[in-house]
């Protein structure tokens, strides 16, 4: 028989409970008793892809637990989605955005503990059949079940990723993940913020069986026809001494990568190690008073801004574009099998599009397809591919070493070397092989690309599509509109970022576009810096203690050389002085200094050795001014620079939201996502005291320092970049 419920319960928490529609077909969850007595609760939130845990679903699950425990006849229950590829996405993040006072935080994490713990309590066989991500607050209901079935599709993600928001598990996650699968096992789930396929989540214990999605149910009941299971408590690791003995290493580690700047990873780690060997009551406790302190942090409203701007790159339309959707793009073409388009072509090809790959002879697409092949084996070994996903993916990519119809392409993307008078000619061979309505679009880092367009007969048809190296982990992929870029073609660029699972940022052609263009007068100035005396060491040391996740030097070494002084002498030749070349580039290019590549740069790259400073580099050294400045001196010089041309790109209208600049910058280059990005950075800071402080070194000589127009208002007028917040 099916049954529905539509009665309100009392709700004691600070909190407001959601209004409840009156329509049964409305509501979030569906409630059906099978014949068998066992009841299948279904999470379907109306009007949406995912499911979610707002308030309006936290009420609904309380009514339906309520009849639940009031009827002794049922024999078990089966939570379930009704979404293609979301289980449960966690909590709704919108109401952590919302909170202004530890009351009202308290309250909400009471409310999600008290619904878990209801599950827990249920005295007849519980069982989470998974299909889906079931994530954060989804992968905490299905710790407070008895049983975790998954379907072992690739859509099917186990984990909680808190600490990436700057909080922590804390509707259950950190009390039972780690009496599930056993305490070091639970910590580097927890304190990593990870989420794993189905067959790792297997090894690992976090679901106790897998199952093809349209065989959940049935596995389902036959787990509840086992009733309660009984499982081991793994006495030999979760008690006061292993945890006191293990936080103190942790808690170093923890320090060492993170520099303190991520205080949920501390505060996570201090309330897994306390509560492992509590009742489950008071770890829920340390729990709950843990991640309301989290929630008035500037780092956990950061790192929630940062991933509010994700979803939005991934829904973003272009304005002027007509209103007709654009047609997914079905068939693709990369031009040039070196390791960026080598790159791109693999990315295509897993998210299941066919794709050529096309180079100028056999043995160059040789490499482009092993290069390929490597990207799905290592793929494979971090359980991002089955094996025959990886075999379906390289079996999607067709090698051509001479010229083949193109024609059918929906979409072109030329990635050959960084020569404009090549790219030029290609884009001439290209404007000729393809049909008129296909796409034509470069992976150019700093060329521009109105040139490019310039020599084609459909120039409206060129569009940048800029993806960041290596290509299968920086999401980021600027979409540059040429000047002559048809808002139609812009904006079937930006659907395709998507269609592959892209975040994209719209920018305007111009030197560098966005990130390169913040990114180089940073480089620039460490190498600068170097020149005067700073060293290799210093200059890496303190932009990690800022928040980066790599140091200038060993950013340039990563690029390359050879790389940096092209994008570099591109840049320098448009903005002058302001980003002039330092020598050292130069120097250590010609003399075969090339970076990780070829194992020397500012850096010795060793095999099974880490990488030292590069002695030979001393030549490069024209001075020892830099000695006398501070380490908290180099670390401003470099960001002040970044904060500025951050700045002045918003000025330029290069884009023209804030959002995107910090956005892109966190996206492309690391910048300290907890510290929202250059812009967010600066109103923190206050735009008057930067301005102040480079204002003080273009006096003393360092012209290049000099803040822009915008910057240098927002100083004097008091105003934000962020207005609102």
């Amino acid at each position: 028989m099916n049954v529905l419920k539509s009665e309100a319960t009392a709700q004691t928490a600070a909190l407001p409970s959601a209004p409840l529609p009156s329509l049964a077909a409305e509501r979030t969850i569906r409630f059906v008793v099978r014949d068998d007595g066992i009841c299948v609760l279904t999470f379907d939130r109306p009007g949406s892809s995912a499911n979610i845990f707002d308030l309006r679903t936290l009420d609904e699950l309380a009514q339906e637990l309520e009849f639940i425990e009031r009827q002794p006849e049922l024999k078990g229950v089966i939570f379930i989605s009704g979404k293609r590829s979301v289980f449960i996405a966690g909590l709704d993040l919108n109401l952590v955005r919302e909170i202004t006072s530890p009351t009202e935080a308290r309250a909400l994490i009471e409310r999600g503990q008290a619904v878990m713990n209801r599950i827990a309590a249920l005295k007849i066989p519980t069982v989470a059949a998974v299909h889906g991500a079931a994530v954060g607050g989804g992968y905490e209901l299905c710790l407070a079940c008895d049983y975790r079935i998954a379907s072992p599709d690739h859509a099917t993600k186990i984990g909680l990723p808190e600490i990436k928001i700057g909080l922590l598990p804390g509707w259950g996650g950190s009390t039972r993940l780690p009496r599930l699968i056993g305490l070091p096992k639970a910590l580097d789930i927890i304190l990593g913020g990870k989420t794993v396929a189905a067959k790792h989540a297997l090894k690992l214990g976090m679901v106790d069986e897998m199952a093809p999605s349209e065989c959940l149910v049935a596995a389902a009941v036959r787990k509840i026809k086992l009733g309660k299971p009984v499982r081991s408590n793994h006495w030999l690791t979760n008690n006061r001494l292993v945890a006191s003995a293990v936080a103190p290493q942790v808690r170093k580690q923890i320090l060492k990568k993170t520099r303190g700047h991520y205080p949920a990873v501390l505060q996570a780690l201090e309330v897994v190690t306390r509560g492992i060997s509590q009742t489950v009551a008071a770890s829920l406790a340390l729990e709950r008073e843990g991640i309301v302190a989290l929630m008035q942090t500037g780092t956990c409203h950061n790192l929630i801004n940062v991933f509010f701007l994700q979803e939005r790159a991934r829904k973003r339309t272009f304005p002027a574009a007509s209103s007709a959707e654009p047609n997914p793009v079905a068939r693709t073409a990369v031009i040039g099998a070196g390791v960026m388009g080598a790159g791109i072509a693999q990315w295509i090809s897993a998210r299941k599009l066919p794709v050529i790959l096309r180079d100028i002879n056999t043995e160059q697409v040789a490499k482009g397809m092993a290069t390929i092949a490597k990207l799905y084996r290592d793929g494979v070994k971090r359980h991002t591919f089955t094996a025959h996903e990886a075999r379906a993916g390289m079996d999607r990519v067709h090698p051509a070493p001479a010229e083949v119809p193109l024609h059918r392409a929906d979409l072109v993307i030329e990635a050959a070397v960084e020569n404009l008078e090549l790219k030029k000619k290609i884009f001439q061979r290209l404007d000729e092989l393809v049909s008129p309505e296909t796409v034509l679009a470069t992976n150019t880092s700093a060329l521009p690309i109105s040139e490019m367009a310039a020599g084609t007969r459909h120039p409206e048809r060129v569009v940048g599509l800029h993806f960041f190296n290596p290509v299968h982990r920086m999401q980021l992929v600027e979409v540059i509109a040429a000047r002559q870029t048809a808002p139609e073609v812009i904006q079937r660029a930006l659907k395709f970022a998507q269609q592959i699972g892209k975040l994209p940022v719209v920018v305007q052609d111009s030197p560098g576009f966005l990130v390169n263009r913040i990114l180089m007068p940073y480089l620039i100035e460490a190498g600068n810096l170097f020149e005067a005396g700073a060293k290799v060491e210093d200059l890496d040391e303190v932009m990690l203690d800022f928040g980066m996740p790599m140091g200038p030097m060993r950013l340039l070494d990563e690029v390359g050389l050879d790389v940096s002084l092209h994008v570099a002498a591109t840049l320098a030749a448009h903005f002058g002085d302001r980003m002039k070349v330092p020598d050292c580039l130069r120097k250590m290019t010609g003399a075969g200094f090339l970076g990780r590549k070829n194992g020397r740069g500012f850096y010795l790259h060793e095999k099974s050795k880490e990488a030292r400073p590069n002695p030979q580099n001393s030549a490069c050294v024209q001075s020892q001014k830099a000695r006398e400045i501070t380490r908290e001196e180099l670390q401003e010089r470099m960001v002040f620079l970044m904060v500025n041309e951050a700045a002045r790109c918003l000025e330029e209208q290069i884009v023209t939201d804030p959002a995107d600049v910090d956005f892109a910058m966190i996206m492309g280059t690391g910048f300290a996502p907890f510290r929202g990005g250059p812009l967010r950075y600066t109103d923190t800071v206050g735009a008057a005291r930067l301005v102040g402080a480079m204002n003080h070194l273009v006096a003393s000589g360092t012209a290049h320092f000099e803040p822009c127009k915008l910057l240098a208002g927002k100083a004097a007028s008091g105003d934000k970049f962020y207005p609102n917040d």
